[in-house]
């Protein structure tokens, strides 16, 4: 019998997976418990339209994430920072300090985990940092650091 699974079961399949099971399986656990409905025309019909509108909606925000990476790629945030002697900065630029400054001056908002930034940034002069907008979509923001 196949079924439309409503939850994920690790032995069987993912959530919204159609899965051949037995019938007495099917009637005994699945449905009992609410784990899975039958793969009849009408549930098939429901099934497909809500896969149709998750691929839309994944679509969607692609495109709004494409678009904000074009607009992240023109900007260039700059970054007043304390230098001691030899140029040694002190202190440096964090990615909390980036989202934050993103957010007041050119009101985009990005999660500071977004932002890839291994460790604090300590030295002068422009470094691109990579942010992380949605799955395969990165945009590449210009960071300028100066002495104050």
């Amino acid at each position: 019998m196949k079924v439309i699974l409503k939850e994920t079961i690790k032995s069987l399949g993912k959530k919204d997976e159609i899965v051949n099971v037995s019938d007495g399986y099917a009637r005994n656990y699945l449905f009992v418990k609410n784990l899975a409905e039958e793969a009849n025309p009408q549930n098939l019909s429901k099934w497909q339209s809500r896969k149709d509108s998750e691929k839309h909606k994944k679509n969607t925000e692609k495109e709004e994430a494409e678009k904000l990476a074009k607009r992240i790629e023109e900007i260039k945030l700059e970054f007043k920072v304390k230098v001691g002697e030899n140029g040694k900065v002190f202190g440096g630029v964090s990615s909390k300090e980036i989202a934050e400054k993103l957010e007041q001056v050119h009101e985009i908002k990005i999660d500071k985990k977004k932002i890839d930034l291994k460790e604090t940034i300590k030295t002068l002069g422009i470094t691109k940092v990579q942010i992380k907008l949605y799955e395969g979509v990165i945009g590449n923001l210009k960071i300028e650091v100066l002495s104050l």
